[in-house]
């Protein structure tokens, strides 16, 4: 009798398993083994350039210099942009030209998504054609536009049919900034489509039943039920326009190469100028650490978005 009380008192004490948390430890470390490979080799890449980078920001580099030990100046390559008023200038083509990319990008590409949330036929040709648009490499891309925008280019030998005189899309300082933007827009609203046509995808018919049983109009559904459906994506998609429109590069060096005059400068652009044009390497190296410091903000924040939506 003692014997199997014993017994079954030892058998109602719970065995003492791994704690949860050692064991949740354990399985991080282990997937933390794979990515370490790829992370060294990444650190590195970036780590040299980057370093580079910052030296030659407070160095004296000209084409003379390159190869010589490079004279500390602090921060007189800031200073003479500043100075020079080339930074300023680059800073506000920079802040217009992403602000209408990402309004015209996300705006357009949630339109897009909206009218081809069908599966028909149709909505598989548009969607062909819309990868095909954004897969274009963007020289290809920028030399067509530039084609189209140009004084006898297609807008403006419509234009003439009317009796109308071209337009300077492309050649004059209101318009220029502008027209790449919207061609920067027009390039980027495919990507933004297709995630937003995802996001639309998933959710429920029965949504749409009861949103429809309730009398709600076809505005209302895609306000209440589709904005709303989208909201979480829209940031992440958000993000990466803004970076996206913020290092455009190849559409400003093939359709106007920063003109007419200042006009078209933006940060990326600006250093390439200063750096390989006029051969300074350190003011331009000063004008990419400017715009690194920029994507350093965007990348914590998009990083901060996808934990967000991710713990959600």
């Amino acid at each position: 009798m003692t014997t199997a009380q014993e017994s079954s008192r030892r058998s109602a004490v719970p065995t003492s398993p791994v704690p949860s948390a050692r064991r949740r430890r354990r399985s991080t470390h282990g997937r933390l083994l794979y990515v370490v490979p790829a992370g060294i080799v990444l650190a590195v890449l970036a780590a040299f350039p980057l370093i580079q980078l910052i030296r030659m920001s407070v160095s004296a580099v000209t084409s003379a210099t390159l190869n010589t030990d490079w004279m500390f100046v602090g921060l007189q390559n800031f200073a003479n942009g500043w100075e020079q008023g080339d930074t300023q200038n680059a800073i506000v083509n920079t802040a217009i030209f992403v602000v209408v990319v990402t309004v015209l990008g996300l705006g357009g590409g949630f339109a897009a998504a909206v009218a081809l949330r069908a599966n028909t036929k149709a909505s598989a040709i548009l969607l062909g054609l819309m990868v095909f648009v954004w897969a274009l490499p963007p020289v290809v891309n920028g030399s067509v536009w530039k084609f189209l925008l140009g004084d006898n280019g297609l807008f403006n030998s419509v234009f003439h049919l009317f009796g109308a005189q071209s337009f300077p899309f492309l050649y004059d300082t209101r318009f220029a900034l502008l027209s790449v933007a919207l061609v920067n827009s027009w390039a980027i609203i495919p990507f933004n489509a297709l995630v937003f046509r995802a996001a639309i995808l998933g959710i429920p018919t029965e949504v749409y039943e009861a949103a429809q049983l309730d009398g709600a109009s076809p505005w209302q559904e895609i306000r209440h039920i589709m904005m709303a459906a989208v909201r979480p994506t829209t940031l992440v998609l958000a993000v990466l326009t803004i970076v996206y429109a913020f290092r455009s590069f190849d559409f400003i060096y093939v359709m106007t190469y920063g003109g007419p005059g200042k006009t078209t400068n933006t940060l990326p652009f600006l250093g390439y100028l200063q750096a390989f044009v006029r051969f300074d390497f350190g003011l331009g190296s000063s004008t990419a650490i400017i715009a690194v410091l920029f994507v350093i903000v965007l990348a914590v924040i998009y990083a901060r978005s996808v934990r967000k939506e991710e713990s959600d």
